[in-house]
């Protein structure tokens, strides 16, 4: 299909891919943003290969590598620091093709900004509803303009707007029954070696360094709570301090390094699969669609892994949008759910849902093989539509 006049809700790192991709196939694109200024939640992430082989694709190798960090071991210890495993990356690296970057979201927000460009990014315009009628999908803004295209992307994350016109009902996220930290630190002497992911375990908690660019670890951490808590960025130190108390040295280390002000304080949720990805001339993509818990490390590789899908089906077919778009939910619908089931596991696993099946967890970690870690990840990677 030719020339095609396309509208995208959200400018994260899935609506702007996206764009971009639309954009090289050579499409016409706009992309609107409740935002005012490109905020991300969450200051890192894991970009597994999967993701990464997509901005290859997308001409953004070179400028991702320069970005992310060297990620070459990976060590699970207990809270109190005892080695349970020490994983090589790089037979995983040999394995896929590609090394994965751990980033900054703000400088891979900031990277895919500038490659899209500003011409037609529109920030502070919220989308109040869409609709089909006579051969198009209407956006409707909340300044009053309805905006019409040949299609439309909602890109517009786990609170979408677009998705309840797409499932023809409300959609809530569901609270996964935890709170994430998270936030950056620079490198220090006092904390674990810049090219390692480490992630201590214990208690039914969890707290990691992962490095990222221009010598800083992205850090988080993880603990069971009730939904509805709250605590002025000025306390999270002091709640992190009591939370992982008696932690081994270098989680210590991160509490006192961390700045409470920056660091993010998140109710962590998911979306139940749902029946449909598209109606009509309307697509869901990324958190939008399949919004999952961050155990895995795919929410954002499986909103990349939906733009060059996407893209690929409006290229190659011809018969009409919607038909494009139904191959397209075909393509995503199974991958995207069976991993936001998965991580849904993995994460009542880590976080004491089931206390005998968490404890059977850590014995595990002490005895696995580290070929068996990463063959399971190269599994994700390598079924996905790079290989």
């Amino acid at each position: 299909m030719y020339d095609l006049n396309v509208v995208i809700i959200g400018a994260g790192i899935g609506g702007l891919s996206t764009g971009i991709a639309l954009r090289q196939a050579g499409y016409r694109v706009k992309v609107f943003e409740r935002t005012r200024e490109l905020r991300p939640a969450g200051a890192g992430i894991s970009l597994w290969s999967n993701g990464v082989k997509v901005l290859n694709q997308l001409g953004l190798g070179e400028r991702l590598a320069a970005l992310g960090g060297q990620m070459d071991w990976m060590e699970y210890r207990t809270h109190t620091g005892e080695l349970l495993n020490s994983i090589d990356l790089q037979p995983l690296i040999q394995q896929v093709g590609q090394r994965p970057y751990p980033v900054s979201r703000t400088d891979l927000q900031q990277m895919l900004r500038d490659a899209f460009g500003p011409e037609d990014l529109e920030l502070g315009v919220q989308c109040v509803g869409v609709e089909e009628r006579e051969g198009e999908a209407i956006a409707h803004l909340n300044d009053g303009r309805a905006v019409a295209a040949d299609l439309i992307i909602g890109a517009d994350g786990v609170h979408s707007t677009v998705r309840e016109y797409v499932v023809g009902k409300p959609v809530e996220p569901r609270y996964a029954d935890y709170v994430n930290w998270n936030g950056l630190v620079p490198f220090s002497e006092d904390l674990p070696s810049g090219n390692s992911w480490v992630i201590y375990v214990g208690d039914n908690k969890r707290a990691s360094m992962m490095p990222v660019g221009g010598d800083r670890f992205y850090f988080f951490f993880g603990a069971p709570m009730a939904q509805g808590t709250t605590v002025a960025p000025a306390d999270r130190r002091e709640e992190l301090a009591n939370l992982f108390q008696g932690w081994a040295e270098p989680v210590q280390n991160l509490i006192k390094h961390l700045n409470p002000l920056e660091t993010n304080r998140l109710e962590i949720g998911d979306l139940d699969p749902l029946d449909r990805l598209v109606r009509g001339r309307i697509a869901l993509l990324g958190d939008a669609g399949h919004a999952t818990t961050p155990t895995l490390g795919q929410g954002a590789c499986q909103a990349l892994e939906d733009a060059v899908i996407l893209t690929r089906y409006l290229v190659t077919t011809t018969i009409s949008v919607p038909d494009a778009l139904q191959r397209y939910e075909n393509a995503r619908k199974e991958r995207t759910a069976n991993l936001v089931l998965k991580a849904r596991k993995r994460t009542g696993i880590i976080y004491g849902k089931d206390p005998a099946a968490t404890e059977s967890w850590y014995q595990q970690l002490a005895q696995e093989v580290p070929s068996d870690v990463t063959g399971a990840i190269a599994d994700i990677i390598l079924t996905g539509p790079l290989g």
